[in-house]
Formats: structure tokens, sequence, C-alpha cells
């Protein structure tokens, strides 16, 4: 039961953390995925500024949250599967193992395993959230239309490329476990409640690591992001004349020959930047808003559990 309840906990804070998160930080995301989506000659690029600017000229800075309810219900979603199946996960093995602590290389497979669960059980409500955000401004359609406007198995698009992706929370998490870990041992308080809630660090600690450890992981996965964007996209390629093309199933590697026909090796990397500064903000809040939900939400149930052991006394007397 303990250990069902703390990956409860877990789940929750991470969940609310996401929903926060994703929400201050959404015209940023639609246009870094806009501008990732595009796949143009050299002559034709744009900078992600363009893309604010074409929102600002065509009077749709609202469009800028366009699929917001689909992507929060993917992040929410997503962030409390991942959490439970990680904290869940970790604890069991532990628990199985009976050692006080957790391997990179352990830490590292139950990242990719929970991970893992959570791509295939939101996949469709992402690929929605990408269409969704790639659409001409003002003319996003809503989340059933998105799935249904083509086969089954579209709404799975870029679920291998999804699931490779696993590898970036994994790195994320574990850096910041390892880091967090070892702030607590140089921090080490002994509880003197008889229920101990699980220990954590200041929310400015939480922050610095939680960027520090996304920038690590989007680092070294970017290029398998990039290409999954495009994938999802609701937009078309363009050809040479800077006129789209019919819109046709996108394979893996013919997303792969497309980018670095179009742009070359430089292209695999395009957005890096608004990447980076949106991934580690989104990353930076949610830990840090989970860190303090989780504490918050553990003193409540130790003051729960408290009052229900003295109802039997309040009743004698």
């Amino acid at each position: 039961m303990a250990l069902d309840m703390e990956s409860l906990v877990e789940a929750t804070s991470g969940s609310v953390g996401a929903l926060v998160s994703t929400t201050i930080l959404y015209p940023l995301d639609t246009c870094k995925t806009r501008y990732q989506a595009e796949n143009r000659a050299h002559h034709h690029q744009r900078n992600i500024s363009d893309v604010l600017l074409e929102a600002i000229s065509k009077g749709q800075v609202l469009s800028l949250y366009q699929g917001l309810g689909t992507k929060n219900l993917q992040s929410f979603i997503s962030q409390f599967i991942y959490f439970y199946g990680y904290s869940f996960f970790k604890r069991l093995y532990l628990r199985e193992s009976k050692s006080k602590s957790i391997g990179t290389a352990a830490n590292l497979l139950i990242a990719a395993a929970a991970g893992a669960c959570t791509a295939i059980a939101t996949q469709p409500l992402d690929t929605a959230s990408s269409r969704m955000q790639t659409s001409d401004f003002g003319k996003s359609k809503g989340l059933w239309q998105s799935l249904s406007e083509g086969s089954f198995s579209d709404a799975f698009d870029g679920l291998g490329i999804s699931l490779l992706l696993t590898a970036n929370p994994s790195i994320q998490y574990t850096v910041f476990d390892q880091l967090k870990n070892r702030l607590l041992k140089s921090n080490m308080k002994k509880q003197t409640d008889e229920v101990s809630s699980p220990e954590a660090i200041s929310a400015f600690s939480a922050f610095v690591y939680g960027a520090v450890s996304k920038c690590i992981a989007t680092c070294l996965t970017y290029p398998a992001i990039r290409c999954k964007v495009v994938i999802q996209s609701a937009k078309s390629d363009e050809s040479e004349d800077g006129k789209p093309q019919a819109r046709r199933r996108k394979s893996i590697s013919g997303t792969l020959c497309s980018i670095w026909e179009r742009e070359g090796m430089l292209g695999f990397f395009k957005g890096l930047q608004a990447q980076m500064l949106k991934t580690v903000l989104t990353s930076a809040l949610l830990l840090m808003i989970k860190e303090k939900v989780t504490k918050t939400t553990w003193v409540l149930m130790i003051a729960l559990r408290r009052f229900m052991l003295t109802m039997p006394n309040l009743k004698s007397s």
C-alpha cells in the first residue's frame, strides 16, 4: 500500500507540474513546433521570430494557443503515467534487490521502460497536438477531427521515434536524480516524524538541476526530435520554388533523406535553440513544482493519518 501511495503522489505531483509549465510556455512551444516542421530549401529558410510575426500580422495571436487543451491533456496523462511507472518500478527494484540505492544503469532501464509505456499510451494525443500546432493559424481542427482525418495507424505517426526518444527522459531524470541525491547526501537530516516524507530539495535547486539535466538530454536526442515533428506535422514539404506539395505519409527514412537533401547536416539541428529554451524552462518548472507539490501532499497525508489515529480516542472520551 505504501508503495502504491508513494507512486501515486509522484505521479500526481508530476502531472500538476506538467500542466502548469505547459500552459505558461505554450505560445513558445507553438512557434518552436511550427518552425521545426518547416522543411524548406536553403533559399526559402526563415527564422523562428518570423513565425511569431506571421501570427501578429494576420491578427491571429490567440492562435498560438491552438491545441492547448489537447496538449495539456497529453502532458497530464503522459506525466502521470511516466512518474507513476518510474516511481513504481524504481521502488520495486529497490525492494527486490534489497539495496538502498539504485545504480545509473538500472535507473536508465527503469526510466526507459516507463517512457515506453507512456509513448504507446499517449501517441495519438501527441500526434493530434502536433497537427493542431502546425495547422494554418485560425484553421486548427478539433481533437477528434485531427485523429479521424486519416487511418487508425496515422494517429500513431512517429511512434517509432517516440520510443527511441524514451532515452530523453531517461537521461534527464537519471541526471536529475543523481544531482539531487548528491545534494541530499551532503545535507542529510534525520526525520523525527513517525511517518517520514520523501526528502525534497529547494525550489531553486530543483529548477537548476532540472534545467541542466534537460539541456544534456535535449542535445543528445535533438535530431530525432526534429524528425518526429516533421513526420507529425499537418503541413506538407515545400518544393524548390517554395510552393507546398501534397501531404503524404512520411516515413522515418524518407524524412531523414528529405532533411539532408534540403537543409544538409545542420538541418537536423534546426530550431535547437528554441527547443532548448522551451524544454529546459518546461522541465525546470515541472520539476520545481513537482518537488513542492510532493512535499505538500505528504504533509497533508501525515496530518490526515494522525487525525484518523486520534479519532478513536476522541470517540472513547
